[in-house]
């Protein structure tokens, strides 16, 4: 069974599903400039690194280079970048984790409002500690730890 073109009606969220729940992955693909693969690339390596590779190619298939603002395409399973957006590896890969995380609560049927945006921000903060944790590199630890406080100082009500 192949996974379906979009996932926008009932019955292709549940086929998403289906297939996901029987260990599905996206053949996961960047889409656009040279420039921006590039970038894509190096956030990806941190995705890596952090051990989330796995859970962002469960549930999203490209990477696409847009004009307009950075977004979750949920029917297509995509993550939509500008690629003026692409200037810090760790914020862009923590970026695609909150995505990853919105389109996993979108397949699995869980409500947006009121508590997604927290379980999105959570998983990009967990994704961050992770990469802290994991690395070699000082800078990236820095700038985990940058973000990290910066998150974490978000009050939500």
């Amino acid at each position: 069974m192949d996974f379906p073109e979009r996932v926008y009606t009932k019955e292709e969220v549940k086929k998403a599903r289906t297939l996901i729940q029987k260990g599905y992955k996206h053949d996961l693909k960047a889409k656009g400039s040279p420039e921006f693969v590039a970038k894509v690339e190096e956030a990806l390596k941190l995705i890596r690194t952090a051990g989330y590779y796995e859970f962002l190619r469960t549930y999203i298939r490209v990477i696409r280079e847009i004009e307009g603002l950075s977004q979750l395409r949920e029917q297509e399973a995509a993550i939509w970048f500008h690629v003026k957006a692409l200037d810090d590896p760790v914020d862009d890969a923590g970026f695609m984790i909150q995505k990853t995380q919105q389109m996993k609560d979108f397949i699995e049927g869980r409500l947006y409002y009121e508590t997604a945006e927290i379980r999105a921000v959570n998983k990009r903060i967990e994704f961050l500690e992770a990469l802290r944790d994991k690395t070699d590199d000082p800078d990236i630890k820095s700038k985990c730890e940058e973000q990290l406080k910066r998150w974490k100082e978000q009050p939500f009500p």
